[in-house]
């Protein structure tokens, strides 16, 4: 006996009884009036495909054309008539009354008060909030905020008029640390003074270390324009220069310059050549900037006799000349004297730097060397324009590269080539006058 079918309770097999089937054509005696797309009640074996075999006959039929009218078309369903009295963009999203803040008070000034956020703020949730927005409940009134307890931390506090922003202690006119900046001074006078009043020999110490400095922040200095000028045969070839030049004389200084180029270049061979002649080019103009004008210090303390005057009366000449032109800029400076290249010298401080350094060397080298005042003067006014015009040449090498100092080696003077600028280009003339003025004996 077979086991029984799980969709009805008969039997599988020939053991099932037999029954009439319905065929799936109407009889013949059924006349046309009497077709129906109803599904019959019994089960059937072949539905016509508009039909459902399973629906309840005693509901209507969805795709009977007679009960049409049980479910509108599209053009029923969807007319726009009857979706404007449900949707209505009028009623239900109208901006003007949704968003109208006329009557709304203000919650808060951005002045005053940082932003705060809560539900009546047009964020409905604090992920949708502003990063750094401060969630506030419904019931929690905007308040100001309360100052932080404790000390306050580095940086700068807000203004206000029960507080006054903080002033800069010690900077003028000439925006710097004026305190700083004399102390340094005196520090770099005694610096040089002690070794030619004790020992003239230990100032070429001084010179060379000077020299490396400046040819450091050089270096630094006009990478930022891409060049890479090779520092070791740069240090090297300058420090020879120098001692070349305090041992030998003018020739010598010329020899060091020639040996400091030829040696950057080999040095430079070895990295390629790509950049090759614009690292060469830096080379240059570093070694003859910094180690051949300063080896004319070294040919002024190396004379005999009274090599230690020659250079004391140079470098006070250019004390005299920055002293003087910094106090008539600051107190009479009206006329920009190179605005493109450095905004703060004015024609005014131009003539209190003259007129110091002509003072000061005539006097001056009537007392060390016996020469009259008329030729001093001249020996002064020289050395001051030199002293101006290396000061500009640095100020628009700064301002081609984008920096204000070439370092902060010193403070409230920027590098040490912020205050050899002045001095690299009085020592070549001050040694040609001096030549000529004072013979060297000898």
């Amino acid at each position: 006996m077979s086991r029984p079918d799980p969709y009805t309770d008969e039997p599988r097999g020939w053991d099932r009884p037999e029954r009439p089937v319905a065929l799936p054509w109407p009889e013949q005696e059924l006349e046309a009036g009497q077709w129906s797309r109803r599904p019959p009640a019994g089960p059937e074996l072949y539905a016509e495909p508009r039909t459902r075999p399973y629906a309840d006959p005693h509901l209507a039929d969805p795709y009977d054309e007679r009960d049409r009218t049980v479910r509108p078309d599209d053009r029923d369903r969807f007319d726009d008539r009857d979706r404007r009295d449900h949707f209505d963009d009028r009623d239900r999203f109208d901006d003007r009354d949704r968003y109208d803040d006329r009557d709304a008070p203000p919650r808060f000034d951005d002045r005053d008060v940082p932003p705060r956020f809560d539900d009546d703020a047009g964020f409905p949730t604090a992920q949708l909030a502003p990063i750094g927005a401060e969630i506030l409940p419904d019931d929690d009134p905007i308040t100001e905020p309360e100052p932080p307890v404790g000390r306050r931390p580095k940086g700068r506090r807000r203004a206000s008029v029960d507080r006054p922003a903080t002033q800069q202690v010690g900077t003028g006119r000439a925006g710097r640390n004026l305190p700083a900046a004399i102390g340094v001074g005196l520090a770099l006078g005694a610096l040089i003074v002690v070794p030619l009043a004790v020992y003239p020999p230990a100032f070429l110490p001084v010179i060379a270390a000077a020299v490396a400095i400046g040819i450091w922040e050089m270096a630094r200095a006009v990478r930022r324009s891409g060049a890479h000028p090779p520092l070791v045969p740069l240090l090297a070839g300058g420090v020879l220069t120098v001692g070349l030049a305090w041992f030998a004389g003018p020739d010598a200084l010329s020899l060091g310059l020639l040996v400091t180029v030829l040696g950057t270049m080999i040095w430079r061979l070895g990295d390629g050549p790509s950049g090759f002649q614009r690292d060469l080019t830096a080379a240059t103009l570093i070694a003859v900037y910094v180690p051949f004008l300063a080896g004319f210090a070294a040919l002024l303390a190396a004379a005999p006799d009274d090599g230690r005057l020659r250079i004391l009366a140079t470098l006070i000449a250019v004390v005299l000349s920055d002293t003087g032109g910094y106090a008539a800029g600051v107190s009479f400076g009206r006329h920009p004297m190179a605005p493109s290249i450095s905004p703060k010298k004015s024609w005014e401080g131009f003539a209190g730097s003259v007129t110091a350094a002509a003072l000061g060397s005539a006097l001056l080298l009537w007392l060390m060397f016996d020469l009259a005042p008329w030729w001093g003067a001249v020996f002064g006014v020289a050395v001051s324009c030199a002293a101006v015009l290396g000061d500009l040449a640095e100020s628009m090498i700064k301002r081609d590269l984008g920096i204000k100092d070439m370092s902060n080696l010193l403070p409230g003077h920027g590098g040490l080539m912020d205050r050899l600028d002045s001095i690299l280009f009085a020592v070549p003339t001050a040694y040609l006058l001096l030549v000529i003025f004072v013979p060297v004996a000898g």
